[in-house]
């Protein structure tokens, strides 16, 4: 692996359109990257299939023609945008070795991979706002979350993730790499192309900063605030049977939040304080916030939605 990587890094001076990178599996294992993509494709076939279910059961149920599943709609289709991102060279890396990806196609999966994360974290904060009026007015629950405006929340979702980051990624093609073309993952990430650049990155690194502080910062904290009006609503209910019937209608959603962001601040505070940690950390930590809410998020709803686990047994168990 070091011959190579340093043949990768001799050989690759390049500018713009012409320069390649060249993506990374597990270092030190490439001996049995064959094994290795046995889980990922497991995870993968579950990520997809799982949420394929997800969008059946509620295409299928009438009943569940209702605001919270339209938002779980929305959830499993960015889940699974988020799958299909990274899928193709993780699967070309373990499966081939083939681990050379051009600029342009490298900035492409870049762009879905970040705009899917991105629309993850809005989607969370329409299902807290969800969860926020059914608990605490739910008198007007079907007057202010009515089909025309989950569209337009939909809508307004992908409109605000998809047209942000072209700003940036627009910029990659033009700038000069003229160290290692070797990157940390068996996919493009912004932060990850950009070290390699000797051009100026001071744009991207503060234009990732606004990203971060008005996109996902912006997200977590309409979450919490959402969660803390549900809690003081909560708190307000009489009866302790009450209080658990109500936070029990949020924890697959606190769940599928915990599973974005906990990943996501561990990988965030890996880059920042750990820089000189084992490789296997940063991927892994990469993996688990790529991979794993896909995966888990139709498992929770399942488990945790009556409705749902319902549909999953009608399919897995049919009369």
């Amino acid at each position: 692996m070091v011959t190579w990587e340093g043949s990768v890094a001799d050989s690759n001076s390049s500018t713009g359109q012409s320069a390649s990178f060249y993506l990374t599996g597990i270092p030190g294992y490439e001996n049995v990257h064959h094994f290795i993509s046995i889980p990922f494709c497991a995870l993968y076939l579950i990520a997809i299939v799982g949420n394929c279910l997800i969008l059946h059961i509620i295409h299928v149920n009438k009943s569940l023609h209702e605001p919270m599943y339209y938002f779980l709609t929305m959830l499993s289709l960015t889940d699974m945008g988020m799958s299909v991102s990274t899928l193709p060279t993780v699967l070309k890396v373990f499966w081939f070795d083939a681990r050379e990806i051009n600029v342009n196609a490298c900035v492409v999966q870049m762009y879905f991979i970040h705009t899917f994360s991105l629309m993850e974290s809005a989607v969370l904060l329409a299902m807290a706002f969800d969860r926020y009026v059914a608990i605490c007015d739910p008198l007007r629950y079907s007057r202010k979350l009515t089909p025309q405006r989950i569209i337009y929340i939909g809508v307004f979702i992908v409109i605000r993730c998809s047209i942000v980051l072209p700003v940036v990624v627009v910029r990659i093609p033009t700038f000069s790499f003229c160290r290692s073309h070797v990157l940390s993952h068996s996919y493009c990430l912004h932060q990850d192309v950009i070290r390699l650049a000797c051009s100026d990155i001071s744009f991207n690194i503060l234009f990732g900063l606004f990203v971060v502080a008005f996109y996902w910062g912006v997200d977590s904290l309409g979450i919490f605030l959402s969660y803390a009006c549900i809690l003081h609503s909560v708190l307000g209910i009489a009866s302790q049977q009450g209080k658990l019937k109500a936070l029990n209608t949020c924890a697959s959603h606190i769940s599928a939040v915990l599973i974005l962001y906990v990943p996501m601040i561990g990988l965030s505070l890996v880059h920042r304080f750990a820089k000189h940690s084992s490789p296997i950390l940063y991927i892994t930590m990469a993996n688990i916030y790529l991979l794993v809410p896909p995966v888990l998020n139709p498992i929770i709803y399942s488990i945790k939605t009556k409705q749902i686990r319902q549909g999953f047994l009608k399919i897995l168990l049919p009369k």
